[in-house]
């Protein structure tokens, strides 16, 4: 048998072609290197854009905290305000009305209605409605009894006298009307 002798394959690389693999390995290391490096930056810049916009709302919610906070606390404040003025011109109608000097029965007479015409308008004006119950059932939620008395003429449970008038303000109770309200009358038993 004849023996054929292989040659031993040459893997190895020549020292050109060893030099130019490492030099291209290296340059892609670095592309590589740069262009995460890059992106190590974009992305600290994107995270101090937003660092600085949350400072920024931060700083904008706080404001308007204060800002709603001052807000609320005005409207409490001077919540009445329009309604004050409306009342001053009623107190200035008063005050005219007592400040003339000949003041007879009738001129003073003409004079309180005018002024309570012009305040009956105010009330009006800011919703504020009266409650006058003479002949109506008696409600709890509306009306304060006062006593009760009994009545022939009445039908138990309603309103007879108004001893004061209640007033609501946008349909809320302000003050109740206060009220006698009529009860059967009791019965003499015969003897």
């Amino acid at each position: 048998m004849t023996e054929t002798k292989q040659k031993p394959e040459d893997n190895s690389l020549s020292a050109e072609e060893a030099t130019s693999t490492d030099d291209t390995t290296d340059i892609d290391q670095q592309v590589e290197q740069e262009r995460f490096t890059q992106e190590l930056e974009e992305a600290q810049q994107q995270a101090s854009d937003y660092h600085e916009k949350m400072l920024r709302m931060q700083a904008e919610m706080e404001n308007l905290r204060k800002r709603s906070e001052r807000d609320l606390s005005n409207a409490h404040k001077y919540s009445i305000e329009k309604f004050a003025s409306e009342l001053l011109q009623v107190k200035d109608s008063l005050e005219l009305g007592l400040g003339t000097g000949d003041v007879d029965a009738v001129n003073l007479q003409e004079g309180a209605e005018l002024t309570l015409k012009m305040m009956a308008s105010v009330l009006k004006k800011f919703t504020i409605e009266e409650i006058d119950p003479c002949g109506e059932i008696f409600d709890p939620n509306l009306h304060q009894a006062m006593t009760m008395q009994a009545s022939v003429e009445h039908e138990p449970n309603t309103v007879i006298t108004v001893m004061q008038k209640g007033y609501t303000l946008h349909g809320r109770l302000l003050r109740p009307a206060m009220v006698i309200v009529a009860k059967a009358p009791e019965e003499v038993a015969d003897e």
